[in-house]
């Protein structure tokens, strides 16, 4: 472990890929948003959609995990999962949540304090009816985060589900759908040489922004 440590306690790298300054970002959050996932979308950024999303159990218990950015609103930010997985369980007791995209590429990340809300079933319907097949029978065969006794007990209940569905439509199951994550405060994070980063955050007052440089 020792040569591992000293790896990691060793490794440096300067950041000089860009500036963000506030003076000349948008009055809207949402629109430096848009034009930085553009500019992820078009340098081929690995993985721009994904995302942590960080919540917190009934026992205090922070936990923090990836999902996919499936769409922008204009209130908000979408993804799916099943609402009765751990994700699901902890918005149901605590809704605050707080996203994160990070785009090494770009020497970028935001991070995103809102609080999550279902999205309307018809809009969760939409999507899961243009999910690839087998993702629709997976959502039905996983029961997130419970207990398996092997990766064989999965796969049967998968084989049973096709068969059920041969030949017709799978419906979404009513323990699955989307959230849209209405955000209250932004962070824009830009890497600079010599650790001194960009920080520029939006902080919601009522119906405007306040925008802020924060020390790196």
């Amino acid at each position: 472990m020792s040569d591992i440590n000293k790896k990691i306690s060793s490794e440096r790298r300067d950041f000089d890929y860009g500036t963000l300054d506030e003076s000349n970002v948008p009055e809207s959050p949402k629109q430096l948003f848009e034009a930085w996932f553009k500019e992820a979308l078009d340098k081929m950024v690995m993985e721009p959609y994904a995302f942590h999303i960080a919540t917190v159990s009934k026992d205090n218990i922070p936990s923090t995990r990836v999902v996919y950015l499936r769409s922008i609103e204009e209130n908000g930010f979408v993804f799916f999962t099943n609402y009765k997985g751990k994700k699901g369980q902890d918005i149901s007791y605590n809704p605050n949540v707080c996203a994160n995209f990070f785009w090494a590429e770009k020497e970028r990340q935001i991070r995103i304090y809102g609080v999550a809300e279902k999205i309307d079933s018809e809009f969760s319907d939409a999507y899961f009816a243009n999910r690839p097949r087998e993702s629709q029978l997976g959502a039905w065969a996983s029961h997130q985060s419970e207990e398996l006794e092997n990766h064989k007990e999965l796969t049967d209940r998968l084989t049973e589900l096709d068969l059920k569905y041969k030949d017709q439509e799978v419906p979404r199951p009513p323990h699955w759908g989307g959230y849209i994550i209405k955000p209250n405060y932004y962070e824009f994070w830009q890497g600079r040489a010599k650790r001194l980063h960009d920080r520029i955050t939006y902080k919601k007052q009522n119906d405007s922004w306040q925008i802020k440089r924060v020390n790196p």
